[in-house]
């Protein structure tokens, strides 16, 4: 995929003010790890994930992710009645009938003609939407476009307590599968896209690639919410191995796509999951450590939100040099694989 109109003209982001330790997870969970004799300390040593953040109990999605939005659209300039499509990208939704972006698009104010739907594919529904938008545009059938996404853990971890707290027959190997939940966060994110036409200070999007092994589609799944909130199960070292392998094949498609080299990219953005899978990642498609920009430590795995509020962050606290080449690298259970080339 090649672009050659599109741009990423702002973001938006929104962060949860309540901070969750890893420290207070284990003192939760505290009667299971007595039981099963493990050490306080051990999941900020396997994720590297030493906080994150959760919403207010009971916060809808779409509030959090209007803020994130209103803040891209305001730091973009582009005029509400130009957004052509709405598309809200994440995992947690308020209802499961309607879309969330029917409510994020009255609460934005914006136009009736707006295309409006929710996509959903793990943790990279977002990434997955940008590509919808910069599609849209490059074809000429809307002038710009905004994608949106809030994650809210808070059930995940709800569930995730009173599943091990009230199971007698957790063991060390079936506590395994839920050690992934105990890394996640909650946060929000927008980006606003637009023509090169309206394009003022945004990063132009290069093109991408995207490549999946669904024959792994049951190595992380969760379902869906009770009263006893959400469950997920992942196998974590074995969705590792598949993951890599998986963003090996798309990086050397993406390379050939692209006409890059190991080399090319000045700053590299990633799904955030935690330190053995930055580590492994980076290994694996032989890139220097010196230009991953990590928010894992304080912000957990944020689901769909991670890799583009990471690329936000960074792209506002240092603004891109004209011509510096950055890559978006996303990857999400299925197992999907998708990688972006954005120019500043």
């Amino acid at each position: 995929m090649i672009y050659q109109n599109v741009f990423l003209e702002s973001f938006g982001t929104f962060l949860p003010e309540r901070i969750l330790s890893s420290r207070e997870i284990e003192t939760t969970l505290g009667p299971v790890y007595e039981r099963l004799r493990m050490s306080p300390g051990r999941l900020e040593l396997m994720s590297g994930v030493r906080e994150r953040r959760l919403w207010k109990e009971g916060t809808p999605p779409s509030i959090p992710a209007v803020k994130a939005a209103e803040q891209a659209l305001k730091e973009s300039g582009i005029p509400r009645d130009k957004i052509g499509c709405l598309i809200y990208g994440a995992i947690s939704r308020d209802f499961m009938e309607p879309a969330t972006s029917s409510k994020i698009h009255h609460d934005l104010r914006l136009g009736p003609h707006t295309i409006v739907y929710d996509l959903s594919n793990a943790c990279l529904g977002f990434i997955n939407s940008i590509l919808n938008i910069a599609d849209e545009i490059e074809l000429g059938r809307i002038h710009s476009g905004l994608v949106v996404a809030a994650e809210c853990a808070e059930s995940l971890y709800q569930g995730t307590f009173q599943l091990l707290l009230n199971d007698p027959m957790i063991t060390r190997e079936t506590i395994k599968p839920h050690f992934a939940s105990l890394t996640t966060g909650s946060g929000a994110v927008a980006c606003v896209l637009t023509h090169k036409s309206s394009h003022k200070k945004g990063c132009r999007l290069l093109g991408g690639t995207v490549q999946n092994a669904s024959e792994h589609y049951s190595l992380c799944m969760g379902g869906d919410p009770s009263s006893s909130g959400l469950i997920m199960e992942t196998q974590s070292e074995t969705l590792l191995n598949k993951g890599c392998e998986l963003a090996k094949q798309t990086w050397e498609l993406f390379k050939n796509e692209l006409h890059w080299n190991n080399d090319t990219p000045q700053r590299i953005f990633t799904h955030q999951v935690g330190k053995a899978h930055q580590q492994m990642l980076f290994k694996t498609l032989d890139l220097s450590l010196e230009k991953d920009v990590p928010t894992y430590e304080t912000l957990g795995n944020m689901g769909s939100v991670s890799l583009p509020l990471t690329a936000a962050v960074s792209l506002r606290n240092h603004p891109p040099l004209a011509g510096e080449k950055m890559v978006l690298l996303g990857i999400g259970s299925g197992l999907n694989c998708c990688m972006l080339a954005i120019e500043g």
